[in-house]
């Protein structure tokens, strides 16, 4: 059956092209699920008004969505740089630490500092430095008094601040630096629902993070950003130790050869799947679109194939933090994924098959999606207060429906960035589930996404005297 909502979600960072209210409610209203807020380029006051603002926006517009902050984790940057320098080939550059703004030394060299004290530590003669998207390449000459002497080997524009990659080099940078506590700080005082943490190389940068969200009472998911080689050998640790994993295929594609990004893409999809975690495809998904009302052919297959693949979310940067067509974009996707999601409905397996369950619980779940895969017009309604079932119901991709009500504010926003999971926010009646079962069907027959005599597979806990006992229920809209 023809689903009547979009099953893979997207998620937008918001930027000077979306920031006002006239927009968020166009982009609201076009389906967007998630917005995310980067912390590279915003401050904390900034911060504080659109995460009040869109909810804000939210309220009116009567849609709710999350809100993502995220944070820098141990990232290298160059020092302050009063203008563009135009390195050329054979050009040298004196990294140093703590001299101030970027100066052209007698020799012609041009000294620009970086933020990371331990950065001649960390490379040797040799060593590759990749400094903005790997747009300039730089060799490694000498190393001398903390200061590391390199020549330009790719040249290019040099500006304010750039990012520096270091392939295949294990960087000795807290997963949590100061800055990023300071925003996470912000983040918690105003109720984000996820972080991403960027670069993150091993399980324990998350746990780090974890334990300070537990200590300062948070319940916000965290998102593990996958961008260098280390990440890639501890993948699974890192998303089994995660919320959920996002595919940041820029920095990746500099730190892996570009050749590896769709192999490494499709085995994290798979993998997160596996584990019943949410996993985002992020990076130049629609990047032409950033001045174009129209995208290239190759975006579209990259759209589609990141689709194809079931991943929970696709992601949009500069395409809806400074891009011309913001809301083109939203609808692009929305076109693609209809194609895509229908087209998976008509000749897909009903579930995954690689999904491995051990628990009767999860086995039950199977059973429940089987049997409303059996008859039409049918869907999956689940109650959940913790998102287990959700989470284990999203990652065997079935092709019907599956609502899931819960009565946490928290737990439905952090429920939309499951695919396929279409969440609602709804009181439950303890005393009497029978009356929380019809509430739920009523607010499926208001949307006009179900009507009287169809049937519904309902899944919930009974109580039995001293016991809860998990249920399946086969029902019909009343």
């Amino acid at each position: 059956m023809k689903n009547p909502y979009r099953k893979t979600k997207i998620i937008f960072t918001i930027g000077p092209a979306t920031m006002e209210e006239p927009m968020l409610e166009k982009l609201i209203h076009a389906g967007v699920d998630i917005c995310r807020i980067n912390m590279a380029h915003a401050d904390h006051e900034w911060s504080r008004m659109i995460v009040r603002r869109v909810r804000s926006v939210c309220e009116r517009v009567g849609r709710h969505i999350a809100i993502m902050m995220d944070v820098k984790g141990p990232e290298i940057r160059t020092g302050d740089v009063d203008k563009t320098f135009d390195l050329k080939k054979g050009d040298k550059i004196l990294f140093t630490q703590k001299q101030g703004t970027a100066s052209i030394l007698e020799d012609g060299t041009l000294r620009v500092d970086t933020n990371y004290p331990d950065f001649h530590n960390d490379v040797e003669v040799g060593s590759t430095v990749l400094v903005d998207s790997g747009l300039v390449r730089l060799k490694v000459l000498e190393i001398k008094d903390g200061n590391i002497l390199c020549e330009v080997v790719i040249p290019g524009p040099l500006g304010n601040r750039r990012h520096i990659n270091l392939p295949g080099v294990f960087v000795n940078l807290p997963a949590l630096t100061e800055k990023d506590k300071g925003d996470v700080n912000v983040g918690i005082e105003e109720g984000i629902d996820f972080y991403a943490l960027s670069f993150v190389r091993k399980p324990e940068d998350l746990d780090i993070f974890h334990k300070y969200l537990e200590e300062r009472g948070s319940k916000a998911h965290i998102i593990a950003k996958i961008e260098d080689q280390e990440a890639i050998r501890n993948l699974e640790d890192i998303i089994k130790a995660s919320d959920g994993l996002m595919v940041a295929r820029g920095d990746l594609g500099i730190e892996c050869p570009f050749e590896d990004l769709p192999l490494i893409q499709s085995r994290a999809v798979d993998l997160c799947i596996q584990h019943a975690k949410p996993v985002i495809v992020a990076t130049h998904m629609l990047e032409s679109m950033t001045e174009s009302p129209i995208p290239t052919r190759a975006e579209v297959s990259d759209v589609a194939n990141a689709i194809r693949d079931q991943s929970d979310c696709v992601m949009l940067s500069g395409e809806t933090t400074v891009g011309k067509y913001p809301l083109e974009c939203i609808e692009v996707i929305n076109r693609i994924a209809d194609k895509m999601e229908n087209r998976e409905n008509e000749i897909g397996p009903v579930l995954r098959k690689d999904i491995v369950l051990n628990a009767p619980k999860s086995k039950m779940l199977r059973s429940a999606a089987y049997l409303a895969s059996e008859m039409e017009n049918s869907g999956i309604v689940v109650f959940t207060r913790k998102g287990l079932l959700a989470e284990k119901l999203a990652s065997l991709r079935p092709h019907v429906p599956i609502y899931a009500f819960t009565d946490s504010e928290v737990l439905f926003r952090q429920l939309l960035i499951l695919r396929g999971i279409e969440p609602f926010l709804m009181q439950f009646n303890d005393t009497d589930p029978e009356v929380t079962v019809l509430d739920a069907f009523s607010r499926l027959k208001e949307r006009n996404w179900a009507h009287i005599g169809d049937p519904m597979v309902v899944i919930s806990n009974v109580i039995a005297g001293a016991r809860i006992i998990d249920t399946i229920q086969l029902r019909k809209i009343e």
